[in-house]
């Protein structure tokens, strides 16, 4: 069968609204065109954002119809013109703004990276946009120091455990935040120091208590709401708050003279975006992200490993927040 007339399966939106309308359908592959790379999908990441993304309540809207989820891993089918890192056969893992959830991904090579000999499939579908987000916030945009105290809210997620896992592995003394005993126990696995249950309450006299008093040098936050509105009063002098994202639901706001006075940072993380604007920039972070990988002090944990038809159960599992770490579907 010749390239233009091949097709694969893959999940389609054909409109935004409930993630559960999401079908499986035959579409036309493709040649990778100019920068770009072929992969024979094995493994996809499935995360909160795909599901707003399905949802029509996530910044990008891609056009309809569309392919949902942005992380994959697998072998490399072929090569477009200008493509020299990458050859058929190479195992990557990558992204895409949203086309993996397919057993074919054409993407740019510039948004992958070598699948590492310590990662399987399904840990190199889970890698990149979690310690992506928590590398760009914490080094390049918080400017983390050995021995500083790291406050990460949502800390069992797939982007709060990397943000825990990267901060362990740079030195600095972690305070993980999550609901339930098992999430805790999972944070303190991958390193944290201390942990606080969100049951409890209240949690700024917690992180004043651990850090006798002074707060938390950077506050590392994808929740938002009253989870923003209190850090703010445990955070240190001259710390940051790192804004990922409002899992919350709502967008906070903050006073400036607050801000003056206690004399803090408020700065916003989009990793993706970084790169896009940045591009040197990016290419440095990738570059890190990989040497990281290799050195097997960060690995992903995936929660759940489905099957390529099991898309539907991952979303249900994430839209009942049971999800620690990330979810996976694999492909044969």
């Amino acid at each position: 069968m010749s390239e233009s007339t091949a097709s694969h399966r893959a999940w389609r939106c054909h409109a935004f609204g409930d993630y559960h309308t999401l079908s499986m359908a035959e579409v036309a592959s493709r040649a990778p065109g100019a920068g770009e790379i072929k992969v024979r999908n094995r493994a996809f990441a499935v995360g909160f954002p795909d599901m707003l993304m399905v949802q029509g309540l996530y910044q990008y809207k891609p056009p309809l119809p569309f392919t949902p989820c942005a992380e994959f891993a697998g072998e490399v089918l072929a090569v477009g013109e200008g493509v020299e890192r990458f050859k058929p056969g190479s195992r990557v893992m990558g992204t895409i703004r949203a086309g993996a959830a397919a057993e074919q991904v054409v993407t740019a090579a510039s948004d992958c990276m070598r699948l590492p000999d310590n990662f399987d499939f399904a840990h190199g579908a889970a890698f990149i946009i979690g310690y992506k987000t928590a590398y760009v916030g914490l080094v390049v945009r918080g400017n983390l120091k050995a021995g500083e105290t790291v406050l990460v809210h949502g800390a069992a997620g797939g982007v709060g455990l990397a943000a825990v896992e990267l901060a362990t592995a740079m030195g600095a003394r972690v305070i993980g935040m999550a609901a339930g005993t098992a999430k805790l126990n999972l944070v303190l696995a991958k390193g944290a120091a201390a942990v606080i249950d969100y049951a409890a309450g209240s949690f700024r006299q917690a992180v004043k208590a651990w850090t006798d008093g002074r707060g938390a040098d950077i506050v590392f936050d994808p929740i938002g709401g009253d989870v923003f509105d209190e850090s703010l009063h445990c955070i240190a002098p001259f710390g940051r708050m790192l804004v990922i994202g409002f899992a919350s639901g709502r967008i906070p706001t903050a006073t400036v003279n607050h801000a003056l006075l206690k004399q803090y940072s408020i700065v916003g993380v989009r990793a993706g975006e970084y790169g896009r604007v940045y591009p040197e920039g990016g290419r440095q972070v990738h570059a890190a992200l990989e040497r990281w990988a290799a050195s097997g002090k960060l690995t992903p944990h995936v929660h759940e490993r489905l099957a390529f038809e099991d898309l539907l159960n991952g979303l249900d599992t994430i839209a009942a927040r049971r999800v620690m770490g990330r979810v996976v579907c694999e492909l044969p």
